[in-house]
């Protein structure tokens, strides 16, 4: 159905929902099951469902062609700003027109009255998915995944629209790869920089849109939004990604605005080994002042890439180190990203400030497990090794309780390959880096592999 204006599509919405709605106090909202047509388009199955529509799998009933439905709930159809929003987003997509972005076919209307529009039907994980399994992530690597993402933002800003919503959870990983091809999702909220003539705006004055996390403070203000603030959000994404936290994280949304409002900005590199040059990427993209920011996503860019370039190698050398696999384990119950992030964020934050008061060097980190290794001084006492890792376990359970988790460490004793000084060595690989290999789960919660038992048993290392 071909519409020439928002305002013509509105009020056909709200006669077809009327008509659907009349003879009924409450009318029933019955699932569109298999069979239900959209268009040209038959339903399939769900996708995903939310507060404002739903998303269906679809295939083009004479050509064969699949592809993605989403739905505006029909008791959101009549009303004014719910459903210019949803127009909005399929003709700002449209009108951006990049391959990083989900690309629409088809726009209508259902019998019910409810809007729909039809997209390309993708397969894959949200980026927020794979820090959650893989944690933080490599500055070449967060590089890797922020390029398709800044191709598509230029496009975007260039196109005059500002997302507004960029985050890791709006952000599907279609293919992985040295070069991971990735698509921007959700333009639901997005600004238009230069309205059309006679053309209403998407928000009304001092209206705040977006996520709290990534927020830039001129969207809490309700200020002024322009490309600055998805470079600001940039900088969100990009220490998520080094570091695999927010970097302002609070379950108040009050405190966590005053964070973003007031709070300096924190450093990835004290969570990651982050260089410096990356640290001042994030720092700058996180200024609470638009304009010190980076002037475009390009410029970001260009930054990042300058400082994700590898300095000279040196050599590494082989080591007898103490080595500890912390994980939690999560109840298998749904969780939605932020929760999940919240829950996890007490516990994990407690078993790494607890190994590195211990002396060890965060070696490898995902979404719920880290590996901390400790080079062996001359003197190490092993019963100084052993009662403060059992104390850290207890702790991080009693955290882990309140969200039905299972904290597991594991002590080994084995060889790794590091690099710098003893008392600042990178750990780069080496035989304890392969966690599957050594690591064992005790119904306690706390473990002690073979070797390391041999070690405990021993004299103090010379």
């Amino acid at each position: 159905m071909a519409v020439d204006s928002e305002s013509t599509f509105r009020i056909q919405a709200r006669a077809n929902a009327n008509a659907t709605d009349k003879g009924h106090d409450t009318p029933p909202r019955p699932e569109r099951g298999p069979g239900t047509l959209a268009g040209e388009y038959v339903l399939k199955s769900m996708l995903a469902a939310g507060g404002h529509g739903s998303v269906y799998e679809a295939e083009h009933r004479i050509l064969g062609r699949h592809a993605a439905v989403k739905v505006l709930h029909s008791h959101l159809a009549d009303q004014g700003e719910m459903l210019q929003r949803f127009v909005r987003e399929a003709r700002v997509v449209n009108q951006i027109h990049h391959p990083n972005i989900v690309d629409v076919y088809d726009f209508g209307l259902m019998p019910d009255g409810s809007p729909y529009y039809v997209m390309e039907l993708l397969s894959g994980r949200t980026l927020s998915q794979v820090v959650q399994e893989r944690g933080r992530l490599s500055a070449s690597r967060a590089l890797a995944y922020l390029e398709p993402i800044c191709g598509a933002l230029e496009a975007a800003h260039r196109a005059g629209v500002v997302h507004r919503d960029l985050k890791s959870s709006n952000i599907l990983v279609v293919e992985e790869g040295e070069k991971p091809r990735l698509k921007l999702l959700d333009f639901g909220i997005a600004k238009l920089i230069q309205q059309e003539p006679g053309q209403e705006g998407l928000t009304t004055a001092g209206q705040r849109l977006g996520t709290a996390h990534a927020m830039a403070p001129e969207q809490f203000r309700g200020g002024s939004i322009g490309p600055p603030t998805d470079v600001y959000a940039l900088g969100v994404l990009l220490y998520q990604l080094l570091t695999g936290r927010y970097p302002f994280q609070s379950d108040d949304r009050l405190e966590l605005e005053r964070m973003h409002l007031e709070a300096p900005p924190p450093r990835p590199s004290v969570k990651a080994p982050v260089s410096p040059a990356v640290d001042a990427v994030v720092l700058r993209c996180l200024d609470k002042d638009a304009t010190r920011r980076y002037p475009s996503v390009n410029a970001f860019l260009t930054a990042l890439r300058e400082a994700t370039e590898e300095p000279n190698q040196v050599e590494s050398q082989t080591r007898l180190v103490l080595a500890v696999n912390a994980e939690v384990v999560l109840p298998d119950t749904d969780m939605d990203d932020d929760t999940t992030y919240a829950a996890l964020a007490n516990v994990m934050d407690t078993l790494e400030q607890g190994l590195r008061a211990e002396s060890f060097t965060l070696a490898l980190q995902t979404g719920t497990a880290l590996l901390g290794v400790r080079p062996l001084a001359a003197g190490t006492t092993p019963a100084q090794a052993l009662q403060p890792l059992r104390k850290l376990q207890a702790e991080a359970q009693r955290l882990a309780e309140a969200v039905h988790a299972r904290v597991h460490l594991c002590l080994h004793h084995g060889e790794a390959e590091t690099r710098g000084d003893s008392g600042e060595a990178e750990v780069v690989g080496g035989p304890v880096t392969h966690v599957a290999t050594w690591n064992v789960r005790d119904p306690g919660g706390f473990a002690i592999t073979g070797p390391a038992s041999q070690f405990l048993e021993g004299p103090p290392q010379q």
